[in-house]
């Protein structure tokens, strides 16, 4: 089966698998030969199917460049599923296998964000543990996909520890799902707007999604990362995992986080915190000095001026 050229696609032509994820808005089941992922919504009266046939299309303008870099941060709606005309959900690819982990009895799990914000337990300590500076190149990692978005004109709405992945190898990475709860900034959602306990915008109702709710979102996931602290805000500042980031990081990240509990429109954007939390710094330029002028010799253009006549020539004769 294949969904690259944005098609709908009938639902009757589906063979569903397993069962491989619920969720409040709809179920996700393999299709086909398992290759590829069918997200059904529960209630699809309430999907606008313009709004997800948006998303289809977004993709499908993208350049090859910019459509693997959308495939490798997203499982991205690839094709509407539709029955009569009526979209009933989207085809999407399968998570990276290196964002999942497996249980001492054998299942197979997402390694979503929650295990990276807390502490380690032991129900799933098969889960990898970063280093302090592996924990601070996927906080990098996070704060770098958000501005890509951002970037392309898009807005995520749901930043938690449910829809974000993350991976150590082949390096640091990160995978966004659920991102039918995107949308083009000015356009409609798919769906009434997620929300996540604890990952609110105090500033703004649960229902709402913009780049500033976006910013102050990207404050939540980049500083709970780096703290490792599920719960930690803005308000109340920021201790990261001690080695994982250097002096000027750490003031530059302590700055940014604190900033993002301050009034909209003043929310630190996804590249403030690329530069905050970059192993290259930044560099302080100096304005270079402007070169002398020559000297004027006023008493060349101040003396007595000379006004003769000037003899023109009249024609030959």
């Amino acid at each position: 089966m294949t969904a690259q050229d944005g098609a709908d696609v009938a639902r009757s032509s589906l063979t569903l698998g397993n069962r491989v994820g619920s969720g409040g808005q709809g179920e996700v089941h393999a299709v086909g030969d398992g290759s590829l992922l069918y997200k059904e919504y529960k209630d699809p009266s309430k999907v606008n199917g313009h709004a997800l046939a948006d998303l289809v299309a977004f993709r499908q303008g993208l350049g090859q460049a910019d459509r693997g870099r959308l495939d490798t941060l997203a499982a991205w709606p690839l094709c509407r599923v539709v029955e009569g005309g009526r979209p009933l959900g989207f085809l999407m690819q399968w998570a990276p296998s290196s964002m999942t982990w497996r249980t001492a009895t054998g299942t197979t799990k997402l390694q979503e964000l929650q295990y990276l914000i807390r502490p380690p337990k032991l129900a799933w300590q098969e889960v990898p543990q970063p280093t302090p500076e592996q924990r601070r190149a996927l906080a990098l990692a996070c704060v770098e996909a958000i501005g890509w978005f951002h970037d392309a004109g898009l807005v995520i709405g749901d930043i938690s520890q449910a829809n974000v992945l993350w991976s150590l190898t082949p390096e640091p990475a990160v995978h966004f799902l659920d991102c039918d709860g995107f949308r083009r900034v000015g356009r409609d959602a798919v769906q009434a707007q997620a929300a996540t306990p604890d990952w609110n915008d105090p500033l703004a109702p649960s229902t709402e999604a913009s780049v500033d709710t976006d910013a102050y979102k990207t404050a939540l996931a980049a500083g709970r990362i780096l703290a490792q602290d599920p719960y930690v805000r803005p308000e109340q500042g920021m201790r990261p995992v001690v080695g994982c980031l250097n002096e000027r990081q750490a003031a530059a990240s302590g700055k940014l986080f604190a900033q993002a509990a301050g009034e909209r429109g003043t929310r630190p954007r996804p590249s403030e915190w690329q530069t905050a939390l970059s192993d290259r710094g930044t560099i302080t330029l100096t304005a270079a000095a402007p070169r002398p002028r020559p000297a004027v010799d006023h008493s060349v253009l101040d003396g007595l001026r000379d006004r003769r006549p000037i003899n023109l020539r009249g024609p030959r004769q």
